[in-house]
């Protein structure tokens, strides 16, 4: 088992578009239960399976596995809850670490989301300028609760 340890902050500004191409991702839940989510994505042409156990702080259990495009185009067309989350990322360095920008569109749109994965929880980290409030804890921000309470909406 892995465990994931992410921090998330909200983005400020758009000056971090300069520092890095974005790629497409699309992705559905076959199960958004906070126990156990289960995660389908397509990132360009390499798809994953994703299991998450529940948060504890900013940690939780993660596994994850390598699934044929095809499969995972056929579970986000037949099976996973509507609407797919669809979004640009953009992976930028900065101080050692990579930072993962996200840029959701469709009903989401106008959300742009940092999230940094670390060693450990009390990991001091140097954040760029672009970052602003931290919102780990915050539910609203979990991609797996964004379909059922899209941004546009809040």
């Amino acid at each position: 088992m892995g465990i994931e340890i992410e921090r998330k902050f909200l983005v400020k500004g758009e000056s971090w578009k300069a520092l890095g191409a974005g790629v497409l991702l699309r992705q559905g839940y076959l199960s958004r239960a906070p126990e156990r989510v289960v995660r389908v994505r397509i990132e360009g042409e390499a798809a994953m399976l994703t299991i998450k156990g529940k948060s504890i702080g900013a940690a939780r259990g993660e596994w994850e596995y390598p699934l044929p495009l095809h499969d995972a185009e056929e579970l986000l067309d037949r099976l996973c809850e509507r609407p797919l989350i669809e979004k640009r990322r953009y992976r930028i360095p900065h101080a050692g670490w990579v930072w993962e920008v996200d840029e959701f569109l469709g009903e989401n749109a106008g959300l742009v989301v940092a999230e940094i994965e670390l060693d450990r929880e009390d990991r001091d980290i140097d954040k760029p300028d672009w970052i602003g409030d931290e919102v780990t804890g915050d539910p609203r921000y979990y991609n797996s609760n964004l379909l059922s309470l899209p941004f546009s909406r809040w």
